[in-house]
Order: structure tokens, then C-alpha cells, then sequence
């Protein structure tokens, strides 16, 4: 079923991809960039969470017959799947085609990104001696980023690269449970049975994390989001004493490094200003919460990325359109303002309603 019904509100056109953004002199002058500082900008920036392949046709094209890691590990395959909606939707960023659980597999952890399921540990780590297993990641375990965002930076010129990493609860779930879980019984239970153990396994995450942050910086990434997909499961209380510091650590990895710093998690409105004290410039707001009650939230301390909810991408073009211009328009109020969705792509998704909504966004933000 089409999700642009022929009789809609006009919209921008589709005919073809848009035009990128006017082009600034370098990556760290972008629309993107200086949002992310509280700086002017021509226009809102946008990109979306999961841009790199899921709806894409082209992407489902390169990826056939390889592994999700395998993917990742590839450098050729890397650039040219972080490329795509770069050219088809005229995004203002590209974000690195990789996984959160990349650098886990890069320091030996044996997991597997199951189709329909997610990352699947072989071994959970529960114990002392598990932690024994998990080493610290060094540059040299990750060749392939460090070419991938070398060769991405040189093809995209003034357009920045967001470079990314799985937050340290969000990676001590999936090890501790052994894979997704809704509930993160076992990952709770460790948390505040164990809270030495558990310290110290996100500490050691903290670390991986920080250090894949910083591998893709010092290769030529212009900003990083830290992604903690299931933090949002915590109480406001059990953050701030189990999970900040060391988000805070990972984040602090490329504190020295000048780029702008992105915290997303899902379900965390109630965490939004311990998020943005963790050690960010920009804090990701899902779709749960409006961009007026999160730049309250954040006191006007932060810029803020967000948040069309992604099931509006299946609607008629009319009510979509009205929720991208009210998002940009709150967006106003915040120090600065990315426009994404709540959260990802969904792999059902129209590509071309995402080049109208790029298209939107340019149009109803230029000044």
C-alpha cells in the first residue's frame, strides 16, 4: 500500500533525490555540526537513526549473501551502504554503517547478529570469571573502521560523519542476558546484586565504548551518538547510581577531541537531563516525549535531536506533514535542534517519503 495517497496536501516533490544541503566549507561548518553547538544554522539539520540500509532497496541489493558482521568488517561495503541515503535523501549527515556489538566481536566476544532477533551471546557473562573473558578494545582490533571512515570522509567532503557506539548498559544487557530481552531480569538483578560486579563489567564497557568513539574521530568523524537502546527500562534513581558514570566515561573518551556528542536512549524522558550531565552537547528525545517538554526538561542547557515518531511514516502524507513541521517549529525553542525520528527506520518504510520529509525539513526551517 502506497503511503502517499495521490490526494494529499502538496508536498515537496519526488520526482528525484533533493539537492543536498548548501555546501559548507568543511564538515565541522555544517548545518549539523554547528546545530549540535547552539550555533546558527541556515537550516534544521536532519538525519535519521537507521538511515544506513533498512528501507533501502539498494541496500538490501549490496548486503545479500553477507553477514551483518561480516558487513561491518568491510570497508567497501561499510562506504558504500553509509553512503546511500546520503545521496537518495539528501540528509545533512551521514551516520557509520556498523553495529553497537562490533567491538564486542572485535575483542573476542562470541555472538552472533541473528536475523529477526539481534545479538545473540554465545557465553553471558554473569560471573567474576566471565569478566575475565571481555579485554579491553585497542585501535589496532579495528582496522576496518579506521579505513571505512577514512575513505567515507574523503567521498563525503563538507557533509559530516557521525560516528557511533553502544551505550555501556545497553552492551551489559545483551551480554548479561545473552541476547535481547524485554524485561533485562538477569541484567537487573546482577545490577544491584552484584553492584561491584556490575561496576566493573561497565566500566570495562565504558572503555570499549569510549575507545571505538575515539578510533572513529581520529579517523576524520565530525560528531558521535552514543546509543543506549534499553536504558529506558531503569528508574531515574537506578541510572543515576548504576549506569550515568559510566556513560559519562565513555563519553568522555573524545572529550578532548572537539566534536559534538549525542545521547539517545528509548523511553528516557524521565532521564533527559542526567543523560545531557553524562557528558553531552545534544540529548536524542524519542518519540514518547515532545520537543517542548524535553527542551524544558533539559532547562535550555542542551540542543536536542528529534523526534517524529516512525509509525507516521506510514500515513497519509497530510497528518505526516503536519507532525514534521510542529516538531521543527518546537525545535526553535531548544539552544539547538537536529531533526530524526523517535527512533529508526523501519525497514517497511517508503523511501521516498523519507526524501519528501528531508525535503520538508529544509524548506520549512530555511532562514
Amino acid at each position: 500500500m502506497s503511503t502517499t495517497p495521490a490526494t494529499t496536501t502538496p508536498g515537496p516533490s519526488v520526482a528525484s533525490a533533493p539537492s543536498p544541503a548548501p555546501a559548507s566549507a568543511s564538515p565541522a561548518e555544517s548545518a549539523l555540526v554547528r546545530a549540535a553547538r547552539g550555533q546558527s544554522v541556515s537550516h534544521t539539520p536532519v538525519w535519521f537513526m537507521r538511515q544506513a540500509g533498512r528501507s533501502l532497496p539498494e541496500y538490501r541489493a549490496v548486503r545479500e549473501g553477507t553477514a551483518m558482521l561480516e558487513a561491518c568488517r568491510t570497508p567497501d561495503l561499510v562506504a558504500e551502504i553509509t553512503l546511500q541515503p546520503v545521496r537518495r535523501h539528501g540528509v545533512d549527515a551521514a551516520i557509520f554503517f556498523s553495529d553497537i556489538v562490533v567491538p564486542l566481536d572485535a575483542v573476542g566476544v562470541d555472538l552472533d547478529i541473528v536475523p529477526g532477533v539481534g545479538p545473540v551471546v554465545a557465553q553471558p557473562i554473569r560471573t567474576r570469571a566471565d569478566l575475565d573473558r571481555l579485554p579491553a578494545l585497542t585501535p589496532d582490533a579495528v582496522p576496518y573502521i579506521t579505513e571505512a571512515v577514512r575513505r567515507l570522509v574523503a567521498e563525503l567532503g563538507p557533509t559530516p560523519l557521525i560516528g557511533f557506539a553502544g551505550a555501556p548498559f545497553t552492551l551489559a544487557s545483551y551480554l548479561v542476558e545473552g541476547g535481547p530481552s524485554r524485561t533485562h531480569e538477569k541484567t537487573k538483578a546482577l545490577m544491584v546484586g552484584d553492584p561491584s560486579l556490575w561496576s566493573d563489567l561497565c566500566a570495562r564497557l565504558a572503555q570499549i565504548s569510549g575507545a571505538f568513539l575515539r578510533v572513529q574521530v581520529e579517523a576524520g568523524a565530525s560528531a558521535v551518538q552514543l546509543f543506549d537502546s534499553w536504558v529506558g527500562a531503569l528508574s531515574r534513581a537506578d541510572y543515576a547510581a548504576y549506569v550515568q558514570q559510566h556513560s559519562a566515561a565513555a563519553l568522555a573518551a573524545v572529550a578532548d577531541l572537539d566534536v559534538p556528542r549525542i545521547h539517545f536512549g528509548v523511553g528516557t524522558g524521565e532521564l533527559l537531563d542526567l543523560m545531557g550531565a553524562a557528558g553531552a552537547e545534544v540529548v536524542g528525545v524519542d518519540y514518547r516525549v515532545s520537543v517542548t517538554d524535553a527542551v524544558r526538561r533539559l532547562g535550555g542547557s542542551y540542543a536536542v535531536q528529534g523526534n517524529l515518531d516512525p509509525a507516521l511514516l506510514f500515513a497519509p502524507w497530510a497528518p505526516l506533514e503536519g507532525a514534521v513541521r510542529r516538531i521543527v517549529a518546537e525545535g526553535r525553542a531548544a539552544p539547538g535542534h537536529i531533526f530524526n525520528l523517535g527512533h529508526g527506520v523501519p525497514p517497511a518504510t517508503d523511501p521516498e517519503v523519507l526524501t519528501r520529509v528531508v525535503a520538508l525539513v529544509h524548506e520549512v526551517s530555511a532562514r
